[in-house]
């Protein structure tokens, strides 16, 4: 059985509008507001007025509506579309248990993590990538608007040109004639390959396994992950969601497709009455996902009632972990950057000095 996803739930939709933030601020204030003693209607009505984006204004004003008309919040906020199923849940069970703003504070605490968890990877793979950009950008400008005069310098002199400088003025006489339609083409197609080697779900995961095959990025995404499985299922299950419900929460914060199949085995596994040791021996591929040390802290926290708790220490733990691996990887990662870039500056410096250094040597002789 595969977890299913919530046919209302648009809360990707509400992340590309830019208002994941927003979702958390209305639980944020939601919470804090309530707990002041300010009934829920009033609540909403006061955070509405502070949203930015129009989407977020209409919706939250919908659900201020239905609570005036009798309606439970859970109820409200689910007839928006914004909040997924773990969500709703978790302040149904506030609303009938008199949880209420401890569950809103939970679940506003969930989508911080959530947006540390991703700008933590962003941040690791973001140096890289600028450095690498900016290195291709300049080298399109030499090779564009430099080289093709060095050609036609070099053809007035007659000098026999080395290998390395012809692929050179090769390149830069093909950028004269056609670059202003080759380049257009080959920024658009390399955005397109990005999106789909690493955003688009059915084949990101050609961008997991190629980040999988980087060794200090696989230690984040993992430890990344076993923060997120820590913390979310400790924070959820003790916030009172079933065990299931917390697991399919995890299945749709995950970012990594390797995860995401386990999430979908415990599921069923969990769902079929084993305990989270049979689950893990039933996994082929368990020590790629969980140390065997993780494994037993979670197996000793079921047997002792104590899961919530371990769950918890687990994701406080691996979050620190993942804080010093991400600073690690830029410092890392600098020096290979380096060489990179040394590399590409002397590949330009010797195509030019080799025929210079030709033409010397000809007229010394």
């Amino acid at each position: 059985m595969q977890l299913k996803n919530n046919k209302k739930n648009k809360n990707s939709f509400g992340i590309y509008l830019g208002m994941g933030q927003e979702k958390e601020y209305v639980m944020e204030n939601l919470s804090f507001l309530v707990s002041s003693g300010m009934p829920i209607a009033e609540s909403l009505k006061a955070i509405e007025t502070e949203l930015k984006t129009n989407f977020m204004k209409k919706m939250i004003g919908q659900a201020r509506e239905s609570v005036e008309n009798g309606v439970p919040l859970h109820k409200a906020l689910e007839e928006t579309g914004l909040f997924g199923v773990h969500e709703i849940s978790l302040i149904k069970n506030g609303e009938e248990s008199g949880i209420l703003v401890g569950n809103l504070r939970v679940i506003a605490e969930q989508a911080a993590k959530n947006r540390i968890f991703k700008s933590r990877l962003r941040s690791a793979l973001m140096y890289p990538a600028l450095i690498l950009s900016v290195t291709f950008v300049i080298g399109l400008g030499v090779a564009w608007f430099i080289l093709p005069k060095l050609a036609t310098m070099f053809t007035q002199l007659h000098v026999k040109l080395p290998l390395i400088t012809k692929i050179f003025i090769s390149l830069g006489s093909f950028l004269s004639k056609y670059g202003a339609i080759f380049v257009p083409i080959l920024i658009v197609s390399m955005i397109v390959i990005v999106y789909f080697v690493f955003y688009f779900p059915k084949t990101r995961i050609i961008g997991q396994y190629f980040l999988y095959s980087i060794p200090g990025i696989k230690k984040l995404i993992q430890e990344l992950e076993i923060s997120r499985l820590g913390y979310l299922l400790g924070t959820l299950n003790k916030a009172g969601l079933p065990l299931l419900q917390a697991i399919g929460s995890l299945k749709e914060s995950t970012l990594s497709p390797f995860y995401g199949r386990f999430y979908d085995f415990l599921y069923q596994n969990i769902e079929d009455g084993n305990s989270f040791e049979q689950s893990f021996s039933k996994y082929k591929d368990i020590r790629d996902v969980l140390p065997a040390s993780i494994q037993q802290i979670i197996v000793i926290g079921e047997q002792s009632g104590n899961l919530s708790t371990a769950l918890v220490k687990i994701g406080n733990v691996y979050e620190e972990k993942t804080e010093l691996t991400s600073k690690n990887i830029s410092v890392a990662l600098e020096p290979i950057l380096l060489v990179i870039v040394w590399a590409g500056v002397m590949l330009v410096a010797v195509a030019v000095i080799l025929p210079i250094y030709s033409l010397i040597g000809g007229i010394d002789k």
